[in-house]
């Protein structure tokens, strides 16, 4: 079996809940496709759900699939595919997946393209050779990753907002349609977030876990301050409370604190991921499998295992090929603890694709269906492919 086709599919699709999670309109500047605060150091967001699917054919007739995971610039890991990947991979065996990621990686480190869209795109690409593998043997891909350690694994949502009781019913809305873990998106000051938290703690009770991701918005003191009161709600982690450059900064808030401190969606590689467990920079990792791929994902998943930390991988603004192999990857982690799950996106998310894994009462369930499990339509991408 040869690799004989690989094409890349930048898609944009039309959301239907707000385009920031918790960042006014008004306070926003706004450019074509995308928006970004005039007076707050946060992330640019898309108007759009925008990501990159990544299509692989061999010479025998399978098809894989796979999502380069691009919220901003979708075009750039598509590029990234088909001008080099591409090249990389044409007329290899799939089944050599492992080594397709290293030989891919290795063709441009010397160049300095160690993370960011370069190995977003090898992401996308390595998902799709999985996704190959596991057709080509009538094997899930957690089958082929050492084994299938759950049956299912347990999710939470999360939404953002500035108002405390419409975040509190929003929360008991995400309950009652069976979640048992949320996630806040805030951005406001700590006594606010706190107002926050206090509001939805109250309307959910003490038996549903509560997150805080504040999206590297605080120093150091005010991360461990916020934390402070966050502890006395019963809140589970603070996320991502410090610069993502600042490992040492991280490292102390987790000392500080007798939460967990949760974060690294941004790091893709194990490589990059070495330093943060090796001082403690966190209590859960976060890796995104839609950035990491699913060789990077194993191996992280490894030293999570390694330096006895529980996993929870990251979903973000990832598409349908992203949870799944998001999924996979966590059916086949030693140490895992929740994964992260966007209930509101996910029937635009999945709209492309016409089998996939959904949740059930809070949960996604193993199935044996070979590769990611996910039918995409390619009639339905090609539509919505925007270059």
């Amino acid at each position: 079996m040869k690799i004989s086709k690989v094409e890349a599919f930048p898609i944009k699709l039309k959301r239907e809940d707000e385009y920031t999670e918790n960042l006014r309109e008004e306070d926003m500047n706004d450019f074509g496709d995308y928006v970004i605060a005039r007076n707050q150091w946060t992330s640019i967001y898309p108007k759009h759900i925008e990501t990159t699917l990544v299509r692989i054919e061999t010479d025998t007739g399978i098809v894989g699939w796979g999502e380069a995971f691009a919220p901003v610039g979708r075009r750039t890991p598509a590029t990234v595919v088909e001008d080099i990947c591409r090249t990389v991979i044409m007329g290899h065996d799939p089944h050599d997946v492992e080594y397709l990621w290293y030989r891919s990686y290795s063709a441009m480190r010397e160049r300095g393209h160690g993370t960011g869209f370069f190995v977003d795109a090898l992401s996308g690409v390595d998902q799709a050779l999985w996704d190959i593998v596991g057709k080509s043997l009538n094997k899930p891909v957690y089958k082929l990753l050492g084994g299938q350690y759950r049956d299912k694994v347990r999710v939470y949502s999360g939404f953002g907002g500035t108002d405390p009781q419409t975040m509190a019913g929003q929360s008991a809305e995400m309950v009652r349609l069976g979640y048992t873990a949320l996630k806040l998106h805030v951005r406001v000051s700590n006594s606010r977030i706190l107002d926050i938290v206090s509001a939805v703690r109250e309307r959910v009770g003490t038996d549903v876990e509560l997150m805080v991701d504040v999206h590297t918005t605080r120093s150091v003191s005010e991360a461990i301050q916020l934390g402070r009161g966050l502890e006395k709600l019963g809140v589970s982690w603070l996320e991502a409370p410090v610069a993502p450059e600042d490992v040492s900064g991280h490292a102390e808030v987790a000392r500080a604190l007798d939460m967990d401190v949760a974060s690294g969606e941004w790091l893709r590689t194990s490589y990059e991921w070495k330093p943060w467990f090796e001082n403690r920079a966190l209590d859960i990792p976060m890796p995104d499998i839609g950035r990491t791929g699913i060789s990077e994902g194993k191996r992280i998943a490894m030293l999570c295992d390694y330096y006895n930390m529980p996993m929870a991988p990251h979903i973000g603004a990832g598409c349908i090929l992203a949870i799944a192999a998001g999924l996979h990857v966590s059916l086949a982690a030693p140490r895992l603890q929740i994964m992260e799950h966007g209930h509101h996106a996910m029937p635009i998310k999945s709209s492309f694709a016409d089998v996939y894994p959904d949740v059930v009462n809070g949960h996604f369930v193993a199935d044996n269906r070979p590769g990611l499990g996910v039918e995409i339509n390619e009639d339905k991408v090609r539509a919505i492919t925007s270059y």
